[in-house]
């Protein structure tokens, strides 16, 4: 597929992406190597340690500021009542304020010459109701532009990341690729409050076409219309998740059990990685709330855990008996953490009340 420049209003920001992707299979050696962008080789304003000067973090609105939490689990162990299961593997949950509900990815068992999963995006409106908001969107992760009128997704079956617009879920292209090659299968996103969008690339939907990444798999940012590489050393990056401040990116690494932090400078780069916590069960996805506690699921064992800023773990909640990939806050107050969970072609959706407000994403 030839891809063309697309222009994307998202968060003030045009996304114009000018560099064209090479078919599936057939691309040519990119003008400088994948690697020449490091972890730490970014230009930065600040030091990696350094406070940032009003950095834009969380959505306009998401996180009143000036307010002080308490504990954000009512019980250090908690579980989450089942809504409806029965859905062929849900992901991605995001809530959209506007319109009072939750969007999911559901995405079905691999198809076609390339064996690639078909994905529909699922709405939840509360208390009850489901239906399907967008059928062959081709989605995984998702998240909401910052002026809330846009579902910036992670989008396997173009290998891609693409933007829907609310209104008329009129589909465009925020990342086609790195330096013109393919990226693997893109997997989870998180916006900035001004815009600038970063996002993990696995292979777990890549199916049989062709590796263009050198088996690589990776962290990226989008700014300005430019991809830019954050970091390549991780093995399956999954989740991917902002602190409130915007000064901290934190990625799990799916197939290292092990959760990464980044210092985020202003302009959007990254500087220093730690390790923020080494994980039991395999990191799929995250949210954090407005006291920038982290709420990781767990494939693994079934489990959301939850971490301080710092990163020592609050306690867990449980949702349903295996596969758990996802959460999101929403609600009116987004004090409801949803979270998808369940076995393939059983998946389901779960909510619990918790004490501090979070992202919907």
């Amino acid at each position: 597929m030839n891809w063309r420049p697309t222009m994307v209003p998202l968060a003030g920001l045009c996304l114009v992406l000018g560099t064209a992707a090479a078919p599936t299979g057939a691309a040519a050696a990119p003008a400088g190597n994948p690697r020449a962008v490091h972890v730490n080789a970014h230009a930065a304003a600040t030091g990696a340690g350094a406070t940032l000067a009003n950095p834009p973090g969380t959505p306009p609105g998401a996180c009143p500021a000036g307010t002080g939490y308490g504990p954000p689990l009512p019980a250090s162990s908690m579980t989450a009542a089942k809504i409806r299961s029965g859905f062929s593997f849900l992901e991605g949950p995001v809530w959209v304020a506007d319109g009072g509900y939750l969007l999911m990815s559901d995405m079905a068992a691999g198809s076609g010459p390339y064996n690639v999963q078909p994905s529909t995006i699922r709405r939840f409106t509360p208390p009850a109701t489901f239906d399907t908001f967008l059928a062959d969107a081709g989605s995984n992760g998702l998240a909401l532009s910052a002026d809330g009128q846009q579902i910036i997704a992670a989008t396997h079956d173009q290998r891609s990341v693409s933007a829907y617009r609310l209104s008329d879920l009129t589909r465009s292209t925020v990342a086609a690729n790195y330096q013109g090659r393919a990226f693997n299968s893109p997997n989870d996103v998180a916006v900035r409050s001004d815009g600038v969008v970063y996002f993990t690339d696995p292979n777990f939907q890549r199916g049989n076409r062709p590796d263009q990444m050198s088996g690589r798999t990776s962290v990226f940012r989008v700014s300005g219309g430019q991809v830019t590489l954050v970091d390549d050393r991780l093995r399956q990056p999954n989740g991917i998740a902002l602190s409130p401040d915007g000064t901290a990116l934190y990625v799990g690494a799916y197939s290292e059990n092990k959760i990464y932090k980044y210092a985020v400078q202003p302009d959007g780069s990254t500087g220093a990685r730690s390790v923020f916590v080494n994980y039991i069960g395999g990191p799929d996805g995250v949210t954090i709330d407005c006291a920038g506690n982290v709420y990781w699921a767990s494939g693994g064992d079934s489990l959301v855990h939850v971490y301080s800023p710092a990163g020592t773990q609050l306690g867990t909640i449980r949702s349903g008996t295996s596969g758990t990939t996802n959460v999101a806050f929403g609600g009116s107050d987004r004090q409801t953490l949803y979270v998808t969970s369940g076995p393939r072609n059983d998946s389901g959706l779960y909510s619990v009340r918790l004490n501090v407000p979070g992202y919907p994403y």
